[in-house]
């Protein structure tokens, strides 16, 4: 998460990188988070649906101010280019004619048990009807109370202890939380522990049922453009709500605005403007503490999913999750009362890898930790052997960093890490908080007109 200072360009981020402004007209925003009262009618403002910047307004049957969905907080940035292969999703993906769809004849049964069902299919198009049947029990949706307002998101059942992986932005400042699961059940719940740096929670279900069905986790690494995928969840207070797609684009590296009030809810509702590519007038000091920005290499999707959607489970066609949606793309058009679009086919899900690496940190000790480079970087671009490439360009390095111990230096481009593609600062943002300190990676830096590889040992940042 950064700050941005508009009085000198330059915006703060630990582990993370500058987000490029915006293609004009779009504005990117952040699925269900939480905003001002529902009530509110004005542009940009949330609709009464509850949900800020990105839905359609549905009118509540009386004026309340419940807040039905969490704002969609706006998104600034992504980069020109996805790196080439999948980084860190751990959702499995079933690839196009290794597992196709189950013969659909006839009624298929809702599954039952502790763990969801693999789903197996004959062909290049999964059975999405037998995909919902095995895992739509493990989705549940999630009613968060601040004060006199109200919000709604979406979670996957992540153990059979009750414990609910979803969005940071779904629970933050919630003095209430109540659980209801798919088959109408309604249960309390209390924050087990939130990562406002991936946006990432995990709640517990307060004396949870012992015939909860889990979900299966995949292996998002095998993840491949063109996919389909599915996403369950409950947008706009609908619950259960399926919707499927395809995977549009791998490791496209976004960046979501949010305020990490601990304690209330922020306001989402304002871009981060950042500098446009090819300069250092922004530069990601990954040494700051995250304030207001959440770097992401994300899963892209044209699955439809709108406010309420915001820490549903995304699957592949054999029922397992590859990924949480997490905020989508707007136009940022109006309609005859103002509001802005709501899903416009372009989707952003955190793979499940990372999200899973996270959950496990906030089950165990409550708070999740994640690796340190110790760079300030921007957008730049640098020539090698007559090519001219973008990347991250490396602004200042800290003393003692795990990048000085490994010898980057002022002026370094670094295009790639771990032979996946860093055509942004935003893209070595994202990649850098998928490891965990003492892992290895090699850098692609250009210098002076070479190319070279840097090993750097990644370290836990300390306060």
């Amino acid at each position: 998460m950064s700050t941005y200072d508009e009085s000198n360009g330059q915006s703060h981020v630990q582990g993370g990188a500058a987000g490029p402004t915006a293609p004009a007209g779009y504005n990117f925003e952040q699925d269900s988070r939480p905003g001002s009262d529902a009530t509110a009618d004005a542009f940009g403002a949330p609709m009464a649906t509850g949900a800020a910047d990105g839905a359609f307004p549905v009118s509540p049957a009386t004026p309340t101010k419940e807040r039905r969905g969490p704002g969609w907080g706006a998104m600034v940035g992504m980069t020109a280019a996805a790196a080439l292969l999948a980084s860190g999703g751990t959702f499995a993906a079933v690839r196009y004619g290794a597992d196709g769809a189950l013969s659909s004849n006839g009624p298929i049964p809702v599954a039952t048990g502790s763990t969801t069902q693999t789903v197996t299919s004959q062909g290049t198009i999964p059975d999405w009807q037998a995909v919902t049947a095995a895992v739509s029990n493990s989705v549940v949706s999630i009613t968060v109370s601040v004060g006199e307002s109200g919000a709604v998101g979406s979670g996957v059942i992540y153990d059979s202890q009750g414990h609910i992986l979803t969005n940071q932005h779904v629970v933050a400042g919630a003095s209430k939380i109540m659980v209801t699961l798919a088959d109408g059940r309604i249960y309390g719940a209390d924050i087990a522990g939130t990562d406002a740096s991936t946006d990432l929670a995990v709640i517990k279900i307060k004396d949870a049922p012992s015939d909860l069905t889990v979900a299966q986790i995949g292996d998002s690494d095998s993840l491949v453009t063109g996919q389909g995928v599915m996403a369950i969840g409950n947008p706009l207070g609908l619950s259960s709500t399926v919707t499927t797609g395809i995977i549009s684009a791998l490791d496209r590296p976004v960046v979501t605005t949010q305020e990490d009030t601990g304690d209330s809810f922020g306001n989402f509702d304002q871009p981060q403007q950042a500098p446009q590519q090819g300069g250092l007038g922004g530069l990601l000091d990954m040494d700051q503490k995250p304030t207001s920005q959440v770097y992401t290499n994300a899963i892209q999707i044209d699955a439809a999913i709108n406010p309420g959607n915001s820490g549903g489970p995304l699957f592949d066609g054999s029922g397992k999750v590859i990924g949480i949606t997490s905020s989508i793309a707007s136009t940022g058009g109006s309609g005859s009362a103002g509001e802005k679009a709501g899903s416009i086919g372009i989707g952003f899900a955190i793979p499940v890898k990372l999200a899973q690496k996270v959950a496990d940190q906030l089950i165990s000790s409550g708070s999740a930790s994640h690796a340190y480079l110790g760079v300030s970087i921007g957008d730049g671009s640098a020539e090698a052997g007559g090519v001219l490439r973008t990347g991250a360009k490396v602004g200042s390095v800290e003393q003692g960093s795990p990048a000085a111990n490994a010898g980057l230096e002022q002026g370094d481009v670094i295009t790639g890490i771990n032979n996946k593609v860093t055509s942004r600062a935003a893209a070595l943002t994202g990649f850098v908080r998928q490891y965990s300190a003492g892992d290895k990676v090699t850098l692609t830096v250009v210098r002076s007109g070479k190319s070279q590889q840097i090993e750097v040992t990644l370290a836990e940042k300390t306060s």
